[in-house]
């Protein structure tokens, strides 16, 4: 099993789309503290009155937002680029367990995308506060020490999205199929679901990808497309169950079925 993570580390930090990804989840970070600087400079010309709608969570939770389709975007990456190139055959050749490979994977991927999930996440939330100063924007009433346990554990539902896009990946061995899968997931089906009649617009939009980083942090989803119906457990366990459950259609695909 070392060898195979060691190999599949090695190929990561091998090729340019990895860094490209990363730098994309990086400048989420940028975009936020930009956007955080126009809306303090917004906060400083309205009146009091109108300053009790103008929200700051929205901004802070977006850089978590785009961690989570940039690194999926790498887990589907990871897999796909292999399968193009053929070189998913040397892989194989070289590590016949294809299981153990696909753990390995599993296991670099997730634990970049952990270590980003939680930077961007953190660093968007600390980020936006340090540039908003002592403006009191209503929903910034507690405490930064209240507040970061909640974020860390959002930055958490990074790792759900590469996985889920590294199964694809592996389920579709298409890149452009399994983008498409993700982004669907991720960003379409909420819309789609949010128009359904309720109580099922609620039920359902509480179980979609999106929904669950808040509820596992113990938020509310006011104002949004999701539901929110689960316990902060509940929310963590679906989370584990979307990372999980493909990936071990992944390696049940893997073992019956040609490179």
């Amino acid at each position: 099993m070392t060898d195979a993570l060691a190999a599949e580390w090695w190929k990561l930090r091998s090729v340019r789309s990895t860094y490209w990804v990363l730098a994309a989840t990086a400048a989420f970070v940028l975009v936020v503290l930009l956007l955080a600087f126009q809306m303090a400079h917004v906060w400083d010309g309205l009146s009091d009155e109108r300053r009790e709608d103008l929200l700051l969570r929205p901004l802070q939770e977006l850089g978590g937002w785009g961690a989570g389709l940039c690194l999926g975007v790498l887990g589907v990456l990871s897999v796909t680029s292999e399968y193009r190139t053929g070189m998913i055959r040397t892989t194989f050749a070289v590590l016949p367990r294809r299981r153990t490979v696909l753990a390995a994977k599993a296991a670099v991927i997730g634990t970049v995308a952990l270590v980003a999930g939680e930077v961007v996440t953190i660093g968007s939330f600390l980020g936006t506060r340090l540039v908003v100063g002592d403006r009191a924007f209503p929903d910034q009433g507690t405490s930064i020490a209240q507040e970061l346990p909640s974020f860390a554990i959002s930055g958490t539902s990074v790792p759900m999205f590469a996985l889920l896009g590294l199964a694809l990946g592996v389920l579709l061995r298409s890149t452009a199929g399994a983008l498409v899968s993700v982004v669907f997931l991720w960003h379409i089906l909420p819309l789609l679901v949010f128009q359904l009649p309720e109580p099922w617009s609620e039920r359902i939009g509480s179980v979609v990808p999106g929904a669950l980083p808040a509820q596992a942090a113990g938020l509310g989803a006011d104002d949004s497309v999701y539901g929110d119906l689960l316990s902060p457990g509940a929310a963590a366990a679906m989370m584990a169950a979307y990372a999980l459950v493909p990936l071990g259609f992944a390696a049940f695909a893997l073992t019956r079925r040609d490179a």
